[in-house]
């Protein structure tokens, strides 16, 4: 059921895309409670959700290959690559445009699964909210495993059977081989029911996944990869401010949905459902 500003609400079909109206009408249907702020809250995180799916698919057609840190690469005219095989965006370079890059020229790029996990985050966000708004929120862009910048306020929850277009999951394979240790698991960003975007494997469903990774086990290991139970995604309420039909660009409060709690710790923001 969806709740929009504490009322039950009742969609109309020419309001929304396809993608959009297809998975409104599942949670409309499902018993758990889904709940909005505001009609703008709650089609901006669907805009934000198809904009993911869309960065994802496309990050796949791209050409970026897949390299562990040692090899990683990247376009010396948008980023640095650093010691460790980071990317650090060029102080004359705007967050936009350096993001955009990958997708433009990818065969330049290579990195591993949880930098590009990483970097759809990014591109879904570009898709969906205002340029200044992008290039305000996320200065001195590093692009290096899970790291990200805390303004994508990401949210983590148990129940990967409840995980929605856009949510990221992760596929672990426990008895990995020591000579394969890059087949660790698998970052996913999850496109539709069971099929998945996962960077190194590419577009493929849940138990294509786990077949996978099984083949990098340490032999005679009988403890097959499975899906972890952890959804993350961005705070869809808090990047809503910067929604492309919005002028507010100011970023010092922390608005928070009830049942959530915000913790602070550094530089670093975390939201826990």
């Amino acid at each position: 059921m969806i709740i929009v500003a504490n009322q039950p609400v009742e969609l109309l079909r020419p309001e929304w895309s396809d993608f959009e109206w297809y998975w409104l009408q599942q949670l409309q249907n499902r018993p758990t409670r889904y709940v909005y702020q505001s009609m703008d809250h709650l089609r901006f995180e669907w805009d934000l959700r198809g904009s993911l799916v869309d960065a994802a698919e496309g990050l796949d057609r791209s050409g970026v290959s897949f390299a562990s840190f040692e090899k990683s690469r990247c376009n010396p005219a948008y980023w640095n690559r650093n010691a460790v095989g980071g990317f650090e965006l060029k102080s004359n370079v705007t967050p936009a445009d350096g993001i955009r890059d990958i997708w433009r020229n990818g065969h330049l790029y290579a990195f591993e699964c949880a930098t590009a996990t990483v970097i759809v985050l990014y591109g879904g966000v570009l898709g969906s909210i205002r340029e200044d708004a992008f290039n305000a929120l996320f200065r001195n862009l590093l692009l290096f495993d899970w790291h990200y910048d805390s303004d994508l306020r990401l949210i983590e929850k148990n129940g990967s059977e409840t995980a929605l277009p856009g949510d990221v999951l992760y596929f672990k394979n426990p008895d990995v081989s020591p000579e394969t240790p890059e087949w660790q698991g698998e970052n996913t960003i999850m496109l539709r029911e069971n099929w998945y975007y996962g960077h190194g494997i590419g577009i493929a469903r849940g138990e294509d996944i786990i077949r996978t990774l099984n083949q990098f086990r340490f032999p005679g290991s009988r403890v097959s990869a499975y899906l972890m139970d952890m959804v993350i995604y961005p705070d869809f309420y808090y990047l809503s401010r910067f929604a492309k039909n919005s002028q507010n660009i100011a970023t010092g409060s922390t608005p928070v949905l009830p049942g959530q709690l915000y913790v602070r710790l550094g530089g670093s923001r975390y939201i826990r459902s």
